[in-house]
């Protein structure tokens, strides 16, 4: 208590002082119109500033929450697209929401890891696409997160074919450009433009046909050579990939066990 009493002494003044400035500043804003105007403006200034923060960060929450229900709403559509399609294709392909949480897109090895693992029914070498198109296979499964191989990897193969006459082609990424990918074994009695859209082909138990791959972007044929060298400009766009689906094909397991049993 003597300690608090000898400090108050020692800056007496300077408290004095500092309750006196207060009080002046309080009856100058309340007698005068423009200093209390402006002291008003610059305290709703703020309050509107922090509303303006609070409303985004609540903005934020709610889009991701939107986002998330956009993208549910999206495979419950697709499901119900493919069992009007066929009753076939209902029994047997199935369609699983998911979240990337993260991804790389600068490397030779690319990869990403969505929400999802062998709790949710995950299996490897299940395809992954989203709305726009073909983004991936899957690598690795654990029990709540799945490891994806994309196409923008150097080890990437997905079996593709032309919409316009179902030739058959490999989609290959050559490591320089995620927005672009190579085509490879088009026979150079093949007439490709700019503009052709490519599709998956659907003879793998990945995939189910006709989901968009990409469009033609140029494609050069040399003299000699026996095949044409296409480049395509994907449809997915993966530096803005947030949401997935995963293709889950009943049948698929049994599939690759055959094909595996003729090798």
């Amino acid at each position: 208590m003597q300690t608090l009493l000898k400090i108050l002494l020692r800056y007496s003044n300077f408290l004095v002082f500092l309750l006196l400035e207060v009080a002046a500043f309080l009856l100058i804003s309340m007698n005068s119109a423009y200093p209390r105007s402006s002291i008003l403006s610059t305290a709703n200034e703020f309050v509107a500033w922090q509303n303006a923060v609070v409303s985004d960060i609540r903005g934020y929450f709610n889009l991701r929450a939107q986002n998330e229900q956009l993208a549910a709403e999206n495979v419950a559509l697709r499901n119900r697209i493919t069992s009007m399609d066929s009753e076939e294709n209902a029994a047997v392909i199935h369609y699983e929401s998911a979240k990337v949480v993260q991804m790389t897109t600068d490397r030779l090895h690319n990869y990403l890891t969505i929400n999802r693992g062998s709790k949710d029914g995950i299996q490897r070498g299940q395809g992954i696409r989203n709305e726009e198109g073909v983004v991936g296979i899957v690598k690795t499964v654990g029990p709540h997160y799945s490891v994806v191989l994309p196409v923008i990897n150097t080890m990437s193969n997905i079996s593709c074919r032309f919409a316009k006459n179902d030739y058959l082609g490999t989609l290959k990424w050559d490591g320089k450009d995620n927005r672009f990918a190579l085509l490879a074994d088009v026979s150079a009695h093949m007439v490709v433009n700019p503009g052709d859209t490519i599709i998956t082909s659907g003879l793998s138990p990945v995939f189910p046909e006709g989901i968009p791959v990409g469009i033609v972007e140029n494609s050069t044929l040399k003299e000699g050579d026996s095949y044409h060298t296409i480049c395509v400009r994907l449809s997915t766009n993966f530096k803005r990939l947030k949401y997935v689906e995963v293709v889950q094909n009943a049948d698929q397991k049994e599939l690759e066990e055959l094909t595996n049993g003729m090798d």
